[in-house]
């Protein structure tokens, strides 16, 4: 199979990708308000080149739908259990739902009270969690993101799956923003579904093979475990992110979230969202200016032997995103064959490519 970085790549523009996905969405049987979110998280994963979570998810999402294990046209509910907390029933919908409505709510009380929490249970994969952080930014608030998922990661010395490879985020407003969105892995797993999309190997330190060797096999990666950053730290992290969005929320944890690729049954995966007003101690204006010398501090750092530039956490996604939203997203011929093959499915029209 020809590698992934000698396959030809087509674009299309954000917009397109946008109507495409809205459209297979709305065939299943999501609502078109609810579509509109979706797809609008899915392209700004694309966007800030996070091609793992973007519109490239649509295709298992859709299996899941039809396998009645995601129920399409679920409403979350909100119950505000103080002033300052609310708690989000995602019904089994759409975790990008849930988790939008989810921070909505801690921006409001954050507004009110400084700060805002939120936790979502009986909820679904949400994606990229920076598109979370940026919800809270577009409200001039800082932010936490949490989220458990399906098992990946072995406790520090063990070998068998147990916790989820569950990205830790956060963001601040400044000059420019600061987002951090991580996961406690060596790799994110959908690293390892796309080097299995695109017919590529992956880094012999990303994981273990189901006896417990390295391996660059994406699909033996699969059957085996991934690799925690940093030996205990990512493990403790990941245990962490469990205790926040699993136990906490009353959803599954402990090694029992359903994967977003397993049809078998529903996720039931927990989040956990906090909201802060930037303003508490200080003006506004005076918080940025503060996080634009933190940035100027950080960039202007002196540079090691063979270093060209030191980025600020989440510029260099910045700076991809307003590159695609000039160029377009780019795609494989698969990866287009597997979005028509959904459009199709639900008689919608065809991905229309950039010239």
């Amino acid at each position: 199979m020809t590698p992934i970085e000698e396959q030809p790549r087509q674009h299309v523009s954000p917009l397109e990708a946008k109507r495409l996905v809205q459209d297979i969405l709305k065939g299943n049987g999501v609502s078109a308000v609810n579509a509109d979110i979706i797809a609008h998280c899915l392209i700004a994963a694309d966007l800030r080149g996070v091609d793992t979570h973007g519109m490239n998810r649509i295709p298992s999402y859709m299996e899941r739908i039809r396998q009645g294990v995601l129920d399409a046209t679920a409403q979350p509910t909100v119950n505000q259990v103080t002033p300052a907390v609310a708690q989000i029933d995602g019904h089994n919908g759409f975790g990008f739902v849930s988790t939008h409505l989810a921070m909505g709510a801690a921006i409001e009380s954050a507004r009110m009270y400084g700060i805002g929490m939120a936790s979502v249970k009986h909820s679904n994969h949400f994606g990229m969690s920076a598109w979370v952080v940026q919800q809270a930014l577009d409200a001039d608030m800082m932010s936490l993101v949490f989220t458990n998922s399906s098992p990946a990661l072995p406790p520090f010395g063990g070998k068998n799956k147990l916790t989820g490879v569950s990205p830790i985020a956060c963001g601040a407003p400044g000059i420019p923003d600061f987002i951090l969105d991580m996961a406690p892995s060596v790799a994110a797993r959908g690293k390892i579904y796309k080097a299995k999309r695109r017919g590529e190997k992956i880094p012999m330190d990303w994981a273990l093979d189901a006896e417990g060797k390295p391996t660059d096999d994406p699909e033996a990666a699969l059957g085996g475990v991934m690799l925690p950053m940093g030996g205990p730290k990512g493990s403790a992290l990941s245990i962490m992110m469990d205790v926040f969005s699993g136990v906490l929320s009353g959803s599954a944890f402990a090694g029992h979230v359903t994967g977003p690729y397993d049809p078998s049954k529903a996720s039931d995966v927990g989040h956990f969202l906090v909201a802060i007003k930037p303003d508490l101690f200080m003006s506004l204006d005076e918080f940025r200016d503060r996080m634009k010398y933190l940035y100027e501090r950080v960039v202007g750092s002196e540079r090691a032997a063979g270093v060209d530039r030191i980025y600020f956490p989440g510029e260099m996604e910045q700076i991809t995103q307003a590159q695609r939203e000039k160029t377009g997203i780019p795609l494989v011929q698969a990866e287009i064959d597997a979005l028509n093959a959904e459009a199709e499915k639900v008689s919608a029209k065809l991905l229309v490519l950039m010239d």
